[in-house]
């Protein structure tokens, strides 16, 4: 496993994103715990990308303008209706182990779907995965497969980082009435502003 594997992963995790934006989200509303699933559902949704990768299937969907179009526009309603959500959400936040926790499940779904509706993913995949494999080399499946594994543990890191932090100065920020209104407003906004990326971007 090469240098330049690890420290592009590490900066293509890093890089601010629907599952970064869910995972700070979770640990701001509902804490530490609800981040930390939230995360593990973003990275259970790049499995299904990472297979399609890994057995060719990106290519098609690469080369059918309909089935991506498809995926793309599903996942843009999606990040969509989670900006309108959060823009209207008036709720308040409150620190208390009384408080009923949102299903692992639900929590879990809600994140796969972000990621499983994004097809570039998919097209990432497909293209940043083999230039790290030398053509016609052994066991090429199982160096891929290794890859997506160590990719996949490197992102849920680095969400989990993301979302615990946000919970640790979580107790500090719902105090503070105003500003959870303008944190929920930029989620928002950048919900909407991935979702106008990803209808805006090409093949």
């Amino acid at each position: 496993m090469s240098p330049a594997f690890l420290l592009t992963s590490l900066i293509v995790c890093l890089m601010p994103g629907t599952g970064a934006l869910i995972s700070l989200s979770a640990g701001l509303s509902r804490g530490a715990r609800a981040s930390v699933v939230a995360a593990l559902g973003c990275t259970l949704g790049i499995i299904p990308h990472v297979i399609a990768a890994v057995t060719g299937t990106a290519a098609l969907l690469r080369a059918s303008g309909v089935a991506f179009d498809a995926l793309r526009i599903a996942g843009v309603i999606y990040l969509l209706w989670m900006g309108v959500s959060s823009w209207r959400d008036k709720s308040e936040l409150a620190v208390s182990d009384d408080q009923p926790a949102r299903p692992a499940a639900r929590v879990i779904g809600s994140a796969m779907l972000s990621n499983l509706l994004n097809p570039k993913l998919t097209v990432f995949f497909f293209a940043f995965l083999p230039q790290f494999v030398p053509p016609h080399a052994p066991h090429e499946l199982e160096r891929l497969l290794m890859l997506s594994g160590v990719f996949m543990v490197m992102t849920f890191v680095v969400f989990v980082v993301y979302g615990v932090s946000a919970a640790a100065v979580r107790r500090h920020v719902i105090e503070r009435p105003k500003i959870i209104q303008r944190i929920r407003r930029v989620f928002a906004a950048s919900f909407v502003g991935l979702g106008i990326k990803l209808a805006t971007t090409s093949r």
